[in-house]
């Protein structure tokens, strides 16, 4: 972000001050390789695998038969409890198979396997409601019914967000537009080209809590899609949208900064979003929330960005869930360099693939490739005593004592220095000048911390 564009927020949009948080780090955004391409329709052939468990909860219990033929939406995985999602078919075709098949977690998971017939025939799908008709019962009950879960990696179930316990009010909605991870553009350029779908979720969102008043927080470092979402916001007259840029910065999109920056209130230690009155949506999960009320539509796509360096023509696609990544590496002219690391989502917090023969599942934000001069191995040095770690830790930790705790096995100390607080967004470890890494000692305690509490 220059200053030039940065006086140009302020001045053409209103903005007195770029809101954030205390700590982080600021690596190279490596946007701009997919930052501008479009969002181009992506149609999969042969097999596309769902597994059924594809979110936080209990994994979805089969509701088809192996020989059946189902249609685009069509439920194939229903939930077997109030923490879990429904499945639904991206096409129709025949079932042909269910059974343990590899998912991007490197385990294997049952699911659905589905032969794409290429009609693209739909489901008669869900009710169809108007914003003045539905209550917020009913949005609620249309968000599980078409398996909405958080699409920024987390995987949610986000009727469960969407139904708080009595006694927690919930007074702000903030949409996520931030995309602080290195190289995702994928809700950058939902919120250029379906903004309107964005709006919509939004305002169905505070319907249900009875507010008037939501936000939308977006980076800096996207001027384009804070121009074009404070457009669109400000035509409504019934609801006060508020865009609002928050500065380029990791881990800028964590719902907990989030929520500091655009209200100023610090979610407590051990605490949710919705014990300080916050709540904090994926800018793709709004707009699905949108396809869900309006137009009946359950969750069967999603927005992917293909890039890295090892990969030809990066792109960003919507992609039918269930399809193979291998696919959708193919569609961008394949490998122009041998990959030493795939990772499904960002560099920080993705999680990294042994194969590229696993689908697309719901929260598949991206598909990196990288060769080997882009993942240098690291050689462990003793620890400086630089405090860099302490300094870009945003939730003011202490990740190099984290670490010595965790070698010493001292879980009273872990305790007591809030290990379970970590967020593991990894800036420990990308700022270490002696190329240690606090992260996976940390996660480690975290293990310990969780068996020992059994």
């Amino acid at each position: 972000m220059t200053k030039l564009s940065l006086n140009w927020l302020r001045q053409k949009l209103g903005m007195n001050k770029v809101l954030t948080f205390t700590g982080g780090i600021h690596p190279d955004d490596m946007k701009k390789r997919t930052e501008r391409k479009k969002i181009e329709d992506f149609e999969p052939k042969g097999e596309l695998v769902f597994p059924l468990g594809q979110h936080i909860g209990a994994p979805a219990k089969v509701c088809v038969s192996v020989g059946d033929r189902v249609l685009a939406g069509q439920k194939v995985g229903e939930a077997d409890s109030f923490v879990s999602a429904n499945i639904h078919s991206s096409v129709s075709g025949t079932v042909v198979a269910i059974e343990e098949r590899p998912h991007p977690s490197g385990n294997k998971v049952m699911s659905v396997v589905i032969e794409n017939d290429g009609l693209d025939e739909w489901h008669p799908g869900m009710k169809k409601y108007t914003f003045d008709e539905v209550t917020p019962q009913e949005i609620i009950n249309a968000v599980r019914e078409a398996g909405i879960v958080g699409m920024g990696g987390a995987a949610f179930p986000t009727h469960v967000k969407l139904s708080p316990p009595e006694g927690k009010k919930i007074k702000y909605v903030i949409i996520n537009g931030a995309e602080c991870e290195p190289y995702l553009t994928s809700d950058h350029r939902e919120m250029l080209e379906n903004p309107d779908e964005i709006i919509a979720g939004l305002k169905l969102t505070m319907k249900l809590f009875g507010l008037t008043e939501g936000y939308i927080a977006i980076e800096t470092n996207k001027p384009d899609a804070i121009k074009v979402m404070t457009e669109h916001a400000n035509r409504e007259k019934d609801f006060k949208i508020k865009v609002v840029a928050v500065k380029t910065k990791y881990p800028q999109g964590s719902e907990k900064h989030l929520i500091k920056a655009v209200t100023g209130l610090s979610v407590p230690s051990g605490k949710l979003p919705m014990d300080v009155g916050a709540m904090v949506n994926n800018i793709d999960s709004c707009a699905a929330i949108a396809r869900a009320v309006f137009d009946g539509k359950p969750l069967t796509r999603r927005i992917v960005t293909v890039s890295g360096d090892a990969v030809e023509n990066p792109k960003n696609f919507r992609v039918p869930i269930g399809t193979s990544f291998s696919q959708l590496i193919e569609a961008c002219g394949g490998l122009k360099k041998p990959t030493s690391k795939l990772i499904m989502g960002g560099p920080m917090m993705g999680m990294a693939l042994s194969s590229a023969d696993v689908p697309v599942i719901k929260g598949s934000s991206a598909l990196l490739a990288f060769s080997e001069e882009m993942v240098p191995e690291r050689t462990e040095k003793s620890c400086l005593r630089c405090g860099k770690c302490v300094a870009g830790c945003p939730m003011n930790l202490l990740p190099n004592m984290l670490k010595e705790a965790v070698c010493a096995n001292d879980l009273e100390k872990l305790s007591k220095l809030n290990i379970m607080d970590c967020i593991q967004c990894g800036s420990c470890t990308y700022v270490c000048p002696a190329e240690q890494n606090p992260l996976r000692y940390i996660r480690t305690g975290k293990t310990k911390i969780r068996e020992a509490s059994k």
